[in-house]
């Protein structure tokens, strides 16, 4: 699997897009069978369905946020929220510089939480940045692919996660998921305590029920849904 978008400067002069897509993932624990980049993967895999069907500049992925409540696993690696801000700051200046004003996140990590103070405060003048999937986006997916489980309870290293990667990236999902299944409960002081305090594998959710069908019929919903946000931006979904 290619992380990374392979357009020359050529291809995006003859198309000239207008909105820029920005997959931001993660470096952080997935438990035994899925890898650090998962996030980041997820992100990256739902850039490229969203290119293949908009008219997009998609741009390479950030690949390290903010993962501070999984700091306890061994290999995760987290930057502070106010780098992330100042990292799509630029992003946002050097594209402007180049004509592209509208700009979609691509949340792949649910810790990113001040993604959405990013958008909120680009916004104050007009419509310029959206950030997706949000968590209608995420339910529609789920029931539209048959999933099993819901937000709450497949949080990390679950059905979805793993039935993305098992449709668009297999190789990158090793033995051990069928049995790692583990319901975190109630987790009002995660943010106090991190994910070590209510898992000691780092999963919490089921994947175990993860298919690569089911991984296929998630990305088809996003992509679908994409839709009302490049709309939300005032801008064509024509390609």
């Amino acid at each position: 699997m290619n992380l990374l978008p392979t357009a020359t400067s050529t291809d995006v002069q003859d198309r000239q897009p207008r909105v820029a897509v920005l997959p931001v993932g993660s470096f952080e624990q997935h438990g035994r069978y899925l890898p650090l980049i998962t996030d980041t993967a997820i992100a990256c895999i739902i850039g490229q369905e969203i290119a293949d069907a908009y008219p997009v500049h998609l741009l390479p992925p950030i690949t390290m946020s903010c993962s501070h409540e999984h700091a306890a696993f061994p290999g995760t690696v987290s930057i502070s929220a106010k780098t992330l801000y100042a990292v799509i700051d630029d992003i946002r200046d050097s594209l402007a510089r180049s004509g592209i004003t509208k700009l979609v996140i691509i949340n792949g990590h649910g810790g990113n939480y001040v993604l959405s103070n990013i958008v909120q405060e680009a916004n104050v003048d007009g419509p310029a940045v959206s950030l997706f999937p949000l968590g209608a986006d995420w339910d529609r997916a789920r029931d539209h692919a048959g999933l099993v489980s819901d937000r709450h309870a497949d949080m990390h290293a679950g059905e979805i996660e793993t039935s993305i990667l098992l449709h668009a990236a297999p190789e990158l999902v090793r033995d051990g998921n069928t049995d790692a299944d583990h319901d975190g409960g109630p987790r009002p002081f995660l943010l106090v305590q991190g994910m070590s305090a209510y898992t000691e594998s780092g999963v919490i959710g089921y994947p175990s029920y993860g298919t690569g069908v089911k991984g296929k019929a998630v990305l088809k919903s996003l992509q679908v849904s994409f839709a009302e946000h490049i709309k939300s931006l005032g801008e064509t979904t024509a390609r």
